[in-house]
């Protein structure tokens, strides 16, 4: 089973995802489930670099493929642009996960952690 969490912060803001696990879905190279939530995570990812700007340097992200394991941390470095694309981003991953799991409730869960109400 894939498990994501999503931690947010005071304001409700997510600052930080990470999924963990492997769906089990199909066969090893063949579980859509497991594709489909590594799709989301890296493009997650990926826009927050190049569409939202946040230098990579400044993000805390490990992936490790063969674990199946994905976390990604904005840090508190963020200009308001930046935050505010951002939020978007991760909003929209956040509502790919949720829709992962009405389809797939038994091969993904979600878990909200932090100081926020989700939305």
């Amino acid at each position: 089973m894939i498990k994501v969490i999503i931690w947010t912060d005071k304001s409700g803001r997510i600052t930080s995802f990470e999924m963990s696990g492997h769906a089990e879905y199909g066969p090893y190279g063949e579980d859509i489930v497991c594709a489909a939530a590594s799709v989301l995570g890296y493009t997650a990812l990926r826009a927050i670099v190049e569409i939202a700007g946040v230098d990579e340097e400044s993000l805390d992200y490990k992936v490790d493929d063969d674990m199946g394991y994905m976390m990604v941390n904005l840090g508190t470095e963020l200009e308001n642009g930046n935050l505010s694309d951002s939020q978007v981003i991760l909003r929209t991953y956040e509502v790919g996960i949720r829709s992962m799991i009405e389809s797939y409730p038994k091969y993904i869960t979600l878990e909200y952690r932090g100081g926020g109400n989700r939305v």
